[in-house]
C-alpha cells in the first residue's frame, strides 16, 4: 500500500489511508482507522529496507562497475518559521541548495544510483553536515569501480579512502583548479551525471521526496526511504513491461 500510494504521488500516510478506504476497502476489509494504518506504516522501514535491496539485486545493480551520487534538500519547515518551531531542535540544521539557490533548514537526502539511473543507497544527514561527510552512511561495501559526484565533492583525503575501498573518485573540478584530464573524459563524466540528477528530479517531482510531512526524525528517515524505495521498483515494472527504465509516466494509475 505504501509503496503504491507513494507512486501515485500522495504526500502522507493519511493521503494513503484515503485513498484505499476510498477505492479498495473491499479488497481490505482489514484497513483499520487511520491512526492504526500510521501507526503500522512506521512500524515497516525494515521491510521497505529489505525491499529496496531485494529490487535492487533483482535489477543487478550491485554489480554495476559505475555508480553516481548526489543529494537533494529535505526542508522541514519555511526558514521564517524557524525560530518558532520546536520540531527537530537540535536536529535539522541550515544548508544551502545550489540547484535552487537558495537556502534552507532541515535535512541533506543523499542518493547512489547505477549509470542506468538504478538507485543503490540513500542516506540523509543534517543539512549543515558536510556531503562528504554523509557519504560513508551510503552503502559503499556494494560498490566497486568509478563513482561519479559533483564538484562538492572534491577532497583528497575523501579521494584517497574511496581508493582504499577499490572505487576511484571522478568529478568536474572548479575553475581555479587545473585539469590534467582529457577533455573527452571530462565530457563523459558530466553527461553521465545528468543521469543521477534524472533521478533527483523524479524522487522530488513525482515522489515528493522533499516533502515528508514528518513530526519526528525517525519518521522522516521512513518516509525519506520509502519513496527512495519505490523508484526501483518502477524501474522493475517499466524492465517487466519492455519500456524505458525511467520512464514512470503512465505506469501506475489510479
Amino acid at each position: 500500500m505504501a509503496f503504491v500510494g507513494t507512486v501515485l504521488g500522495y504526500q502522507s500516510d493519511k493521503a494513503v489511508w484515503k485513498y484505499f478506504l476510498r477505492h479498495w476497502a473491499a479488497g481490505f476489509p482489514s484497513l483499520g482507522d487511520r491512526s492504526t494504518f500510521v501507526r503500522q506504516l512506521a512500524n515497516l522501514g525494515h521491510i521497505e529496507a529489505f525491499l529496496h535491496q531485494h529490487w535492487a539485486r533483482t535489477l543487478e545493480a550491485f554489480a554495476a562497475k559505475v555508480h553516481l551520487v548526489d543529494g537533494f534538500p529535505v526542508p522541514v519547515c519555511h526558514p521564517r518559521r524557524v525560530g518558532r518551531r520546536t520540531l527537530f531542535r537540535g536536529e535539522a540544521g541550515w544548508g544551502f541548495c545550489a540547484s535552487k539557490d537558495e537556502h534552507y533548514f532541515g535535512f541533506h537526502g543523499l542518493v547512489l544510483t547505477t549509470a542506468d539511473g538504478i538507485i543503490t543507497g540513500v542516506a540523509s544527514r543534517a543539512a549543515h553536515i558536510d556531503e562528504r561527510d554523509a557519504l560513508f552512511d551510503l552503502p559503499l561495501e556494494y560498490s566497486r569501480g568509478a563513482l561519479f559526484g559533483n564538484k562538492g565533492f572534491i577532497r583528497p583525503i575523501l579521494t584517497e579512502d574511496l581508493s582504499a575501498m577499490g572505487m576511484t573518485l571522478h568529478s568536474p573540478l572548479r575553475r581555479n583548479m587545473m585539469d590534467s584530464r582529457p577533455k573527452s573524459l571530462v565530457d563523459h563524466i558530466v553527461s553521465v551525471r545528468r543521469r543521477v540528477e534524472t533521478v533527483i528530479g523524479q524522487l522530488a517531482e513525482r515522489f515528493s521526496a522533499e516533502r515528508t510531512g514528518a513530526r519526528m526524525l525517525w519518521q522522516l528517515v521512513s518516509r525519506i526511504y520509502r519513496k527512495v524505495a519505490a523508484h526501483p521498483l518502477c524501474v522493475l515494472l517499466n524492465q517487466s513491461l519492455g519500456r524505458p527504465l525511467l520512464d514512470f509516466e503512465g505506469l501506475v494509475t489510479e
